[in-house]
């Protein structure tokens, strides 16, 4: 795998997602996400790879990702490093999707990137929604199972499924289909020397 096509794309990591927001339900599963992210960003800038950040700005007045709420922001140990203007762009969207109204295909494929590397929040939402229209549109896409998270959500019937549970399907569901769900132990071994 060449790294010069490759990215890593680090979706809506940002303060309104943290661990036991009631808003998106509570309890959230992976509870050392953030440092994995964390890692991965280390991993990508030392080695002076592209880094694709998505925020999400909810059109919901209530949600915490409103751009009215502080919990809009992007978490600082995830925002796009200000040395890096180019190689760190970050797209905006209203939408589950990190490529609906927004410049990112067009982006990804200027700069030639056929890969993608994708972590962030949340797991069964915005990460699936955004690496289902990715493997659609062409894209080789490794999700970072241990890298995204999510949290536990109620079903019509009244029953409440744990985060835990919500991320495994999530990821079952892109597996083999979308994608390759991968460890970000792995990530450094597919980027090559």
């Amino acid at each position: 795998m060449s790294p010069t096509n490759t990215t890593l794309l680090v979706i809506d990591v940002q303060k309104g997602l943290d661990d036991n927001t009631p808003f998106h339900g509570g309890h959230r599963n992976n509870p050392q996400v953030e440092h994995a992210i964390s890692t991965l960003l280390t991993l990508f800038r030392t080695r002076n790879l592209p880094i694709f950040h998505v925020k999400h700005n909810s059109r919901d007045p209530s949600s915490t990702l409103h751009p009215s709420h502080p919990g809009n922001a992007i978490f600082p140990f995830a925002a796009p490093s200000p040395s890096r203007p180019i190689d760190e762009p970050l797209y905006e969207k209203s939408v589950h999707s990190a490529f609906i109204g927004t410049s990112l295909e067009a982006d990804l494929h200027a700069r030639g990137i056929t890969r993608l590397f994708v972590c962030g929040f949340t797991s069964n939402m915005c990460v699936n929604m955004t690496v289902r229209m990715a493997e659609n549109l062409g894209f080789e896409v490794f999700v970072i199972e241990d890298a995204c998270a999510t949290f536990d959500r109620v079903g019509p019937d009244g029953v409440l499924t744990r985060a835990e549970d919500v991320h495994a399907y999530a990821m079952s569901d892109l597996h083999g289909e979308f994608c390759s769900v991968i460890k970000a132990s792995n990530v450094q071994g597919l980027l090559g020397n």
